[in-house]
């Protein structure tokens, strides 16, 4: 038995030697130590044995096993030190070579744009204030002179949510009554409803824009989207008239677009102003001639506007006969598509990289 013994920790010495990688040193390690290896063979054949000679055996199976461990662990050391040497001598460093620089990104173009016109508007005077996409019926629609019955809500489907609690009491400044009215939730259609929330705090004279997202159940199509930016503006004051806002838009068109811009203004209907008017630029896609985005007409819409209507004065408590401002709702979609040049709208929602990469 220790012939045997002898052999076969000559042989296991003599494999390892000769391993060339740690995948052959596992095969060793399987051979002669595993649960079915060669010394675990042995240990069995001990209790066919004379007890006498026992001892003796197993502990020269014992001895045997942990030179063959140290041996292996020797082994597998080597490998690691020459693995080290390798790569210090085939994967140099030059640390003096610039790195690679991580890719950044950069804002929407509808960031772009906002931005842009969010400066022009602060040199002018105006203050840049933010509302609440999920209104109520309220200040988007009554308080705006768009009633229940209204056909003007046909215009503007939205999306409805839940009621808070049915009905609320909410007072009527014009009176100075309770009136119950419908407080039902909805993701806003404009950000108009600012206009009244902003009249209800503060006192005239006022100057502000309020961009932000609005959200419509509509069809798509090249120039309409269900969910859209624009930026709300309004000039309350005692002397506010179409004169100011005339020249607002020929200062914005100009340091917008450039001093060569085309624009028109034309009476258009909408129930929160009065006299209703909308401002249209030259089409920059097909230069005028007519295509999709301006509908064949060579002029786009982009900033419906007018004189603030005096029903909507009265609900925040101003009297009309004394204040009067203008209001506007510019489509910040469609003015960066002015802007930019481009011929569908559905484009800034896509998430093309080889779209947005552009700008």
């Amino acid at each position: 038995m220790q012939d045997k013994l002898s052999k076969i920790k000559q042989k296991a010495l003599t494999k390892i030697n000769q391993a060339k990688n740690l995948a052959d040193l596992n095969k060793v390690k399987t051979e002669y130590l595993g649960r079915k290896g060669e010394l675990a063979s042995a240990l069995k054949d001990i209790k066919k044995m004379p007890k006498n000679k026992r001892p003796k055996v197993g502990k020269l199976i014992n001895e045997i096993k942990e030179r063959l461990e140290k041996e292996i662990k020797q082994k597998i050391k080597k490998f690691e030190t020459d693995k080290s040497k390798n790569i210090t001598k085939t994967e140099w460093i030059d640390v003096t070579r610039p790195g690679i620089r991580p890719s950044l990104g950069h804002l929407h173009p509808i960031t772009q744009t906002q931005k842009e016109v969010e400066n022009i508007f602060k040199r002018m005077g105006f203050e840049v204030i933010e509302g609440p996409e999920i209104e109520t019926d309220y200040y988007n629609f009554e308080a705006l002179n768009i009633p229940k019955d209204h056909p003007a809500r046909d215009l503007m489907d939205t999306f409805w949510l839940k009621t808070i609690n049915g009905k609320s009491q909410i007072a009527n400044r014009n009176n100075n009554q309770q009136s119950v009215i419908s407080n039902k939730l909805l993701l806003r259609t404009h950000t108009s409803p600012m206009q009244v929330r902003i009249m209800e705090k503060r006192k005239p004279p006022l100057r502000i824009i309020v961009p932000g997202r609005c959200f419509r159940h509509e069809a798509t199509d090249a120039s309409h989207e269900t969910t859209f930016h624009q930026i709300e503006g309004l000039m309350v004051g005692k002397d506010v008239s179409l004169a100011n806002l005339k020249g607002i838009f020929k200062e914005f068109l100009t340091r917008f677009f450039g001093p060569k811009t085309k624009s028109r203004l034309r009476p258009g209907y909408f129930p929160f102003v009065e006299p209703g008017f909308e401002l249209d630029v030259s089409c920059v896609i097909c230069k005028g001639k007519g295509c999709s985005v301006c509908k064949n007409t060579g002029w786009v819409e982009i900033i419906p506007c007018g004189m603030v209507h005096p029903n909507v004065l009265k609900n925040v408590g101003y009297d009309p006969n004394k204040i009067q401002g203008f209001a506007f709702g510019m489509g910040l979609d469609r003015v960066a598509m002015m802007k930019y040049g481009i011929d569908d709208i559905r484009l800034f929602y896509s998430g093309g990289l080889k779209f947005l990469n552009q700008f």
